[in-house]
C-alpha cells in the first residue's frame, strides 16, 4: 500500500492528509496508522493490549502518556475558533487495507483551525466509535485524516449512530473493494465528503495519538459533538468485515479536554 500512494504523491498529494508538496516526512507519518497491518489486529494474540510489546516501534502504544482514544468525561468550555471546512468531491479510492475501508482523497481539500491548516488525505471507519462520551461508544465513528505541510496530524472525528440511511456511506458500502489491500479507482464515483459531516461543527479538542501502531502521539483530535446518521443495514454490512477494530479508550492522564461553547 505505501509502495502505491509513493507514486501518487510524485503526481501531487494522497492519501487524504497535506498539501501539495513533496511530503515523504508527512505522508509517511499520515500513513503510519496502518502501515505494517500483518503486524497487529484486534484479536486476542496480536491485540491492543499486546501492541507495545509486539515492536519497538510500537513501544507508544504501551509508553505513550498521551494516547487515543479516550472517554471524554469533562471537557472545558473555551472561545475555540469554528472548524473552517474546504471539503470538495474526489474521485472515489477506496480500499481494505485490512484493519478498515479507507477511502485515499486526491488533492485540493482541507480544514483551517484558527491560523493552521491541514490537508485532507484519507478517511476510514470504526466500529463500535473509538472515541465515547461521558462513557457511551456510539455504533461507529468516522476519521477524516489530515495533515500540514510539517507532517503534524489532525483528526477530526464524526461519531455515527443508528438512523436514517447515509448517501455517502451507502455509495461507499456498494462499491466495497473485492480483495484487500488492493485499492480500486472509480474515476466516475465522486466522495463528497463535506457531506459526511453534521449540521452542527461544535467540538471537543485535545492532544493525542494514532488509535493503531505506532500509536505516534502529537496528533490534534477534533471530536464534533453532534453525531451523524447511518442505517442498521450500514452498520451491519461493515460488520460483516470489521465487527470490532475500536482500541479501547485510553487514560486522559493530565491532558485537558476543550469544548466549543
Amino acid at each position: 500500500m505505501k509502495a502505491m500512494i509513493a507514486s501518487r504523491v510524485a503526481a501531487s498529494l494522497v492519501f487524504g492528509h497535506v498539501v501539495a508538496v513533496m511530503l515523504t516526512g508527512p505522508q509517511t507519518r499520515a500513513e503510519e496508522a496502518h502501515a505494517a497491518h500483518h503486524d497487529w489486529d484486534y484479536g486476542a494474540k496480536l491485540g491492543p493490549e499486546h501492541w507495545g510489546d509486539l515492536k519497538p516501534e510500537f513501544s507508544a502504544c504501551k509508553a505513550g502518556r498521551r494516547q487515543s482514544p479516550i472517554d471524554i468525561q469533562q471537557a472545558q468550555p473555551t472561545d475555540l475558533p469554528p472548524i473552517q471546512f474546504d471539503y470538495h468531491p474526489s474521485p472515489l479510492h477506496i480500499i481494505d487495507n485490512g484493519h478498515t475501508i479507507q477511502i485515499n482523497y486526491e488533492p485540493g481539500s482541507s480544514i483551517r483551525v484558527g491560523d493552521h491548516s491541514y490537508v485532507l488525505k484519507q478517511f476510514h471507519f470504526h466500529r463500535p466509535s473509538e472515541e465515547s462520551i461521558h462513557g457511551r461508544r456510539y455504533e461507529m465513528s468516522l476519521h477524516l485524516v489530515h495533515a500540514d505541510d510539517r507532517g503534524q496530524l489532525a483528526v477530526v472525528a464524526v461519531l455515527l449512530e443508528k438512523g436514517k440511511d447515509n448517501a455517502v456511506v451507502h455509495e461507499l458500502w456498494n462499491d466495497l473493494p473485492k480483495q484487500k489491500e488492493h485499492e480500486e479507482l472509480r474515476q466516475e464515483i465522486q466522495v463528497k465528503v463535506a457531506e459526511l459531516l453534521p449540521v452542527d461543527r461544535g467540538y471537543y479538542t485535545f492532544e493525542g495519538s494514532l488509535t493503531t501502531p505506532p500509536c505516534t502521539e502529537n496528533v490534534t483530535w477534533l471530536v464534533l459533538k453532534q453525531p451523524l446518521e447511518v442505517s442498521a443495514e450500514e452498520i451491519a454490512q461493515f460488520s460483516k468485515l470489521y465487527r470490532n477494530n475500536a482500541r479501547p479508550t485510553q487514560p486522559l492522564r493530565d491532558r485537558v479536554v476543550k469544548e466549543t461553547r
